[in-house]
């Protein structure tokens, strides 16, 4: 507990340097200048999160007797406390099976080396551009005694890993175009071959990493002070700003969060959530009454995958990747596209067919014993996840509503269950919840506090958190879902 309390206080006291630093502004201390001739980095954002107030994180985190052992594991695994951590603790539940499956995957015993694994990690978090997680493993990896040249970019890399890089950018973008080819060019590459229980690793890996890209856009994940992106030595702006204040923890006024539904009025929002209430109702009041036929469900699946690729942000223009970060992946250009678009006809995946219990399960844990369980169990926990709460609604039973939020994703990704009537989607996600969950899952480097803000605007900010645990973990397993087929396929 001791070090839990450490951790907790690393963080969140503040810098206690305005006594040594001075202030020309309030007089207090020594003069910078004349003392040390240093300049002291200010955080750019409030706390781990740009889209959710600091105090609210700070205040969950120090209710929870919990939540500071989490804090303690995952300290005394990594050496840090990161601010995806700090996010999830929202759900210590969840966060528990998060941390142990991830330090299954990239420390304990397994068929790919330690730099290999957070190697990989950096080419999957890259192909979204996400320079908070590849500067993370860019230090695990240097650390674990990574060669740095492999740095400079993926071409430095050994052809081994060169070679996943294919595999890399569809899984994480088109991954209903992989083909049981894919396995046999990596499995049949002669000196440079991957085995398949190495391919499954690293799978596993790349969609971890993709799905947390996912999460740490989906939710604004601020980088921590000391990385690239997470300080500035610019002087505040207002000119009557003083620098005890920074020092102090309290930041520039320039950064207060701004209102999203700054035009909605709280009881519009409040008539929304009532509205989801209602509509809830009534659905589960037809499903008493009748079922649709299996020539009905499987018409409302293609409506429903044909209206998902007409869901787009006004605010979605492309971003364009640092160098930092796209030397650690081929063909920049390649991206999200629906797979339904210019006359492409991909067949739809049925879960009857291939599904993740009945298959893919038993094949990661064949070839890469124990994590086939940690996976199972991380999925499990999000999809049923509830407190029974709906903003200021108690006792309500959310599980229509997390069905609807995974099924749409697979539906996304072409993948249909045989009984489910996927005509609910449109009565429980709107437009605006619909852009954020297609932006979170297909293009998270896009993602903006105002889509964040424009969904579900009376419901807390831990709900929003576990709308991107149900985000992600629906993507983890679609993407999975296509790999292990392919790799069923190559194997039969």
């Amino acid at each position: 507990m001791r070090l839990a309390a450490a951790a907790n206080e690393a963080y969140t006291a503040p810098l206690a340097v305005s006594g040594l630093l001075g202030c020309k502004q309030c007089g207090g201390g020594r003069d910078q200048d004349e003392e040390l001739g240093i300049r002291i980095p200010r955080p750019l954002g409030q706390g781990p999160s740009r889209f959710i107030p600091e105090k609210e994180i700070l205040q969950v985190g120090s209710e929870d007797a919990q939540m500071h052992a989490l804090f303690a594991d995952s300290f005394a695994a990594l050496g840090r406390l990161d601010n995806i951590t700090l996010v999830m603790v929202f759900h210590p539940q969840y966060l528990e099976s998060f941390l142990k499956t991830q330090h299954y995957l990239l420390q304990m015993d397994g068929p790919l080396p330690l730099h290999y694994r957070h190697y990989i990690g950096i080419m999957a978090a890259a192909r979204h551009q996400c320079s908070y997680l590849v500067n993370l493993h860019v230090n695990d990896f240097l650390h674990v005694g990574g060669d740095p040249k492999w740095l400079n970019g993926l071409e430095n890399a050994p052809q081994k890993l060169q070679n996943l890089g294919e595999l890399n950018k569809v899984l994480a973008h088109r991954p209903w175009l992989i083909t049981k080819e894919h396995i046999e060019g990596l499995l049949k590459a002669e000196e440079h071959s991957w085995s398949l229980a190495e391919l499954v690793h690293a799978v596993v890996l790349l969609t971890h990493y993709h799905s947390l890209a996912s999460f740490t856009f989906g939710c604004g994940i601020s980088p921590e002070i000391h990385c690239d992106g997470g300080h500035t030595f610019r002087p505040p702006s207002v000119s009557n700003y003083c620098i005890c204040d920074i020092t102090n923890g309290n930041h520039s006024v320039d950064e207060m969060p701004v209102n999203s539904a700054e035009n909605v009025s709280v009881s519009d929002s409040f008539f929304e959530v009532e509205a989801l209430m209602e509509k809830m109702r009534q659905l589960q009041e037809c499903r008493d009454e009748e079922e649709a036929s299996q020539e009905e469900m499987a018409s409302r699946f293609e409506i429903e995958k044909r209206e998902s690729m007409f869901v787009f942000s006004s605010d979605d223009e492309e971003v364009t990747p640092a160098r930092a970060v796209s030397r650690h992946f081929e063909d920049t250009s390649y991206g999200y596209k629906d797979f339904s678009r210019h006359g492409m006809h991909v067949p739809t995946f049925r879960v009857q067919d291939y599904c993740w219990e009945d298959h893919g399960y038993s094949l990661v844990n064949r070839l890469y014993p124990d994590v086939g369980q940690l996976i199972d169990e991380k999925f499990h926990i999000a999809y049923n996840l509830t407190y029974n709460t709906m903003a200021m609604h108690k006792d309500v039973d959310t599980s229509m509503l997390r069905r609807a939020i995974w099924n749409y994703i697979h539906c996304m990704f072409g993948i249909r269950y045989d009984d489910y009537d996927y005509g609910e989607i449109n009565q429980l996600l709107d437009r605006s919840f619909k852009v954020y969950i297609k932006t979170v899952v297909c293009t998270p480097e896009k993602v903006t506090k105002r889509m964040y803000d424009s969904f579900w605007r009376q419901f807390k900010h831990s709900e929003k958190v576990h709308v991107n645990l149900l985000l992600i973990e629906a993507r983890m397993q679609a993407e999975l879902l296509y790999a292990l087929r392919a790799i069923t396929r190559y194997m039969t």
